[in-house]
This record gives structure tokens, C-alpha cells and sequence, in this order.
């Protein structure tokens, strides 16, 4: 059986995207070692649980026009679950993150939510 045990998500800022996805969304690291001129750098949630998210650099100019292509068209880069949106849509708007509209119910798909990584991403959170 094959199943995901790695995702990546484009980021400008390595550091800068550590700091969010630890400090506001509440992941911790896994791995972090010199790689290429950048570093390895993944983060898992808090309890252990699901795919391990590399925060890879967005080092290429075709990967640069990617991930802005999408910013730009209001596309999420991939999407996070979590059991209650509401919930975290009102816990990390304190903390200052940048939504771009309140949690809404989908006819058939789950409350969602659009937030900004600060990392040159737009992310959708989803109620899993």
C-alpha cells in the first residue's frame, strides 16, 4: 500500500515560515539540517500525527511564478484539517493571521477557511 508521508509547500522565507507554522499554527519541527544552500526543514502536528510538511524554498524562478500564479488567483497552495474551523479561524485570527473571509459551509464540502502564510501562499483550512 502506498501512502503520503511527505507534502511540500513553497515558501520565500524559510526561517519566516518556520516561525509561522510553529509559533501561530502550532506545528513542530521534525527535521531541520543543512540542505543545497537552504535547509531540510519539515514540521508535523503537534501530536505526532499525519504528513510531515516540508517548507521548501521556493529557489527557482518557475517555481516563484508557480506559487504566485496561484496567490494571484486567490488558488490555496494545499489545504490543512483541523477539527473545528470556527474555532481556529478565531484563535489564529487573534494571533494575526490574515484570512481572507470568514469560515464558510460548502454545499457538499466542509466548512472551510482561506488564510494567508505570510509566505507567499494562501492556504485553506478545512473541518477534517
Amino acid at each position: 500500500m502506498i501512502r503520503c508521508n511527505l507534502s511540500s509547500v513553497l515558501v520565500h522565507d524559510q526561517q519566516k515560515a518556520e516561525d509561522f507554522y510553529v509559533g501561530k499554527l502550532g506545528f513542530v519541527k521534525k527535521q531541520d539540517f543543512p540542505a543545497g544552500g537552504a535547509r531540510w526543514l519539515t514540521v508535523i502536528a503537534a501530536d505526532g500525527s499525519g504528513v510531515e510538511l516540508l517548507l521548501e524554498p521556493s529557489g527557482y524562478e518557475f517555481s516563484r511564478a508557480y506559487q504566485k500564479t496561484l496567490y494571484d488567483k486567490g488558488i490555496p497552495f494545499t489545504s490543512l484539517g483541523c477539527d473545528d474551523v470556527q474555532a481556529e479561524y478565531e484563535r489564529l485570527t487573534k494571533l494575526g493571521v490574515q484570512f481572507r473571509g470568514e469560515p464558510q459551509k460548502h454545499a457538499d464540502f466542509p466548512i472551510t477557511a482561506v488564510f494567508e502564510d505570510g509566505c507567499g501562499n494562501l492556504i485553506m483550512l478545512h473541518e477534517a
